[in-house]
Parts: C-alpha cells; sequence; structure tokens
C-alpha cells in the first residue's frame, strides 16, 4: 500500500508569492531566507567583541583620548597667538619714538613740528595687492582656527564629564530647579565622601 501511496503525484505545496500591491517593497521573505537570516545573526552575535576591554581599559583610552585633544587644543591655541602677534605687528605701525632734548622751549617747538611732519602714516591705498590678500588669508586663517579651537574646547569638555561620570562614586543629575545659574548642559552632583 505505501508503495502506491508513493507512486501517485500530489501536488508540491510552495509559499506563497509577494502580492502584487506589495511588489514595491520587493522579494517576500521566505522560511529558507530567514533561517539564512537568523544563522548569520547569531553568528555575528557570539563572535562580537563588544566586552573586549575591561572597565580599566576603556578608562585609560578615554584618558589618552582627552590628552590628544589637549594637546591638540594647546598646539591650536600657540598657533593663535602667533597669527595675531603677526597680524597686529601688520596692522599697528609701531611708531618710532624717539626722544629729544631740547635746551629751550623755541627748540621744543621746532622738534615737534618736525616729528608731525616725519610722522605722516602712508594711506592704505600704497600697500601691494598681494600683501593685502595675504592678510586677508591670514586673518580668515585665525577665523577658521578660533573656531576651531571652539569645537575643541567643547569636546575636551564633553569627554572629561563622560570619563567623571565612569568613575566610581555616587552622582545624580540636578533638576532644573536646583541650578544656580541654569544652563542648557545636564549639571553632575557628586555625594561627598569621606577620604581616610
Amino acid at each position: 500500500m505505501s508503495s502506491l501511496r508513493n507512486a501517485i503525484s500530489r501536488r508540491a505545496h510552495k509559499e506563497r508569492a509577494q502580492p502584487s500591491s506589495r511588489k514595491k517593497f520587493g522579494l517576500l521573505e521566505k522560511h529558507k531566507d530567514y533561517v539564512v537570516r537568523a544563522k548569520a545573526f547569531h553568528k555575528k552575535e557570539e563572535t562580537s567583541q563588544a566586552n573586549k576591554y575591561t572597565q580599566e581599559e576603556l578608562m585609560l583610552m578615554k584618558t589618552q583620548d582627552i590628552g590628544y585633544i589637549l594637546q591638540k587644543l594647546q598646539s591650536e591655541r600657540k598657533k593663535i597667538e602667533k597669527l595675531t602677534a603677526v597680524l597686529h605687528s601688520v596692522d599697528n605701525h609701531p611708531s618710532n619714538r624717539h626722544i629729544y632734548y631740547a635746551e629751550d622751549r623755541e627748540e621744543a617747538r621746532e622738534l615737534q613740528s618736525q616729528a608731525s611732519e616725519s610722522r605722516v602714516t602712508p594711506p592704505s591705498g600704497d600697500i601691494p595687492d598681494h600683501i593685502k590678500r595675504k592678510t586677508a588669508a591670514s586673518y580668515r586663517e585665525l577665523e577658521a582656527r578660533n573656531s576651531r579651537v571652539n569645537q575643541l574646547e567643547k569636546l575636551y569638555m564633553e569627554m572629561s564629564l563622560k570619563k567623571e561620570l565612569q568613575k566610581k562614586g555616587r552622582k545624580r543629575k540636578l533638576r532644573e530647579d536646583e541650578l544656580v545659574c541654569p544652563t542648557s548642559k545636564p549639571v553632575y552632583k557628586w555625594r561627598s565622601e569621606r577620604k581616610r
């Protein structure tokens, strides 16, 4: 009997196709597709190394990152100082002050008149174009460096706050009504611990 049952051809039941109204969403995932996707997901999950580092190693890495940001911040500040010094010396022509000693009031007036005649400042039209372009480029560079310093300061503050929050000790975030000076950034308060 069983041999006859196997001899009769039966209809192969197929999984349903994607309905025509949902063709825009692509192929309908079949069970075999789901199995392949689930196996791949679990394989990745097993090999993921999220907890590869210990808490101390993570803290050390954060300290190194903060140190790098601080180093960059200091180097940018030094470059800004140099640029501003150069630009101030270009813009503000140093007045050469010579001290003249006069015997009497007439000689003093004469020396003053000579100094005022020689102290005529050159008009800005006499400056060549290439120098004007260089000073304009230097001012643009100064502005870019100032914005970079501001970004680095924000990043440094955020990273140091995150590092402090990872340390041991009880802390809590202050509510709006508890703040003395309201800010948009969160403010934390640590519980005072007695050091032995």
